[in-house]
């Protein structure tokens, strides 16, 4: 039974992460909180600032991980512009910290990228063409990845993009927010002009232990398996959720006005996983499926 040390450990994926791991490993469980969102039942919760070495080196010694997964990160594009320090605090400086120790206690990390490292003329990206980010987000998500390859000696690095699912407690994803404001009977403008594939949480926790599974070491490419634009994306959700299609309106990326740009074609390109690992994602619909019974069944 392995000894895996989850950080960010109540966001969507961290959630997902401990679920999937609970039944089969000693799980430690991390977050910036003082108390879990999900109810530790064979695994153990401890608050952690993983931006602080002190802390991390304190726990490290006393849990001594096998395997350590970060899925602890500073997200909000348009956020990481106005806040830069915090941003390269908590996607790059952290993540020196979590290397550092993964090299003295030998322990496998596994740190989750984006395709926001690629400009997204030329998407769906495959694992070794040249990153070129737009924003600062981007920036410090590719300066993570740096990191690793300078530090740590057993990595893997996943990218993946426009993550969604359900959680208790977790932040809005684009289904949430999608899903939320159709059933109110809001009107909402969504995108044609951002592509990527969609990416179900479940089937990225599911790629992660066979990540551990197969000792795969390197990048990897790890997201949904149809390249849809955001507003394909909304027509689908409205579709399974049997919402009004007719309160999303179409719009352009420079209608939003947003802070940072976004890739127009990002996502990625999954063969490699699915080669080497057997990553075989579930559609769009499928999944949009799955998330409906998960939350007809918890209510």
């Amino acid at each position: 039974m392995k000894r895996i040390l989850i950080a960010g450990a109540n966001g969507l994926l961290g959630q997902t992460l401990v679920k999937t791991f609970e039944a089969r490993s000693k799980v430690l469980a991390t977050g910036i909180e003082e108390k879990p969102h999900l109810t530790p039942v064979t695994w153990e919760y401890l608050p952690l600032d993983i931006t602080k070495m002190e802390d991390c080196k304190k726990l490290f010694q006393e849990f001594v991980p096998e395997i350590v997964i970060n899925a602890a990160s500073y997200t909000h594009v348009d956020d990481c512009e106005k806040n830069r320090e915090l941003c390269w605090k908590v996607n790059v400086k952290a993540v020196e910290n979590l290397g550092h120790l993964a090299r003295r206690y030998d322990a496998h990390l596994i740190h989750y990228s984006t395709d926001y490292i690629f400009d997204g003329t030329e998407g769906p990206y495959g694992e070794d063409e040249t990153p070129n980010p737009l924003g600062y987000y981007g920036k410090s998500k590719l300066a993570s990845e740096n990191v690793l390859h300078q530090i740590a000696p057993s990595f893997t690095i996943l990218r993946t993009c426009v993550l969604y699912g359900t959680g208790y407690g977790v932040k809005k994803n684009f289904f949430l927010w999608v899903n939320e404001n159709l059933r109110k009977g809001n009107k909402i403008n969504v995108v044609t002009d951002q592509y990527n594939n969609p990416t179900l949480a479940e089937d990225l926790a599911i790629g992660t232990r066979l990540v551990i599974e197969e000792s795969a070491q390197g990048v990897y490419h790890m997201a949904g398996k149809n390249y849809i634009n955001r507003y394909d994306f909304a027509l689908a959700i409205a579709d399974v959720f049997n919402l009004r299609n007719d309160l999303i309106a179409p719009i352009h990326s420079e209608q939003l006005q947003q802070q940072a740009n976004r890739p127009p074609r990002g996502g990625l390109k999954i063969d490699l996983a699915g080669r080497d690992l057997g990553y075989t994602p579930r559609s769009v619909n499928d999944s949009l499926i799955y998330l409906k019974w998960k939350m007809e069944r918890n209510g």
